[in-house]
C-alpha cells in the first residue's frame, strides 16, 4: 500500500478529569465543549462537588479533535483539566 494515501491518526475519544467552579454550570461547559473544533459529542458527568469546586469526567468524540482546542474552551470557562484518562486514536486507510 502506497504510504502517501494513508492518512495520519486522529484522536477519535478523550475523556478528561476537570476541576471546574459551580459556574458555568455543567450543561453550559458541555455546550461550549461540542462546539470547539472537532468535537460532535459531549458527556459530563459529576463526580464530586465540594464548597467551592466540582470535579467531573468530561467525554468528548469526534472525527477530529484537537486537544488543544479542547483544553483553550475548557480553560475559557475557567476551569482547568487535572488529567486525560483516555484517548481513542484511529486512522482511515
Amino acid at each position: 500500500m502506497d504510504d502517501s494515501l494513508v492518512q495520519p491518526p486522529t484522536i477519535k475519544k478523550v475523556v478528561l478529569d476537570v476541576l471546574k467552579p459551580h459556574q458555568p454550570t455543567i450543561p453550559e461547559l458541555a455546550q461550549r465543549i461540542v462546539s470547539c473544533n472537532g468535537a460532535n459529542r459531549v458527556n459530563v458527568s459529576l463526580a464530586e462537588i465540594d464548597q467551592n469546586t466540582e470535579s467531573i469526567k468530561v467525554l468528548v468524540e469526534g472525527s477530529d479533535i484537537n486537544l488543544e482546542t479542547i483544553k483553550t474552551c475548557i480553560e475559557e470557562m475557567g476551569a482547568t483539566i487535572h488529567s486525560v484518562d483516555e484517548v481513542e486514536v484511529a486512522r482511515k486507510v
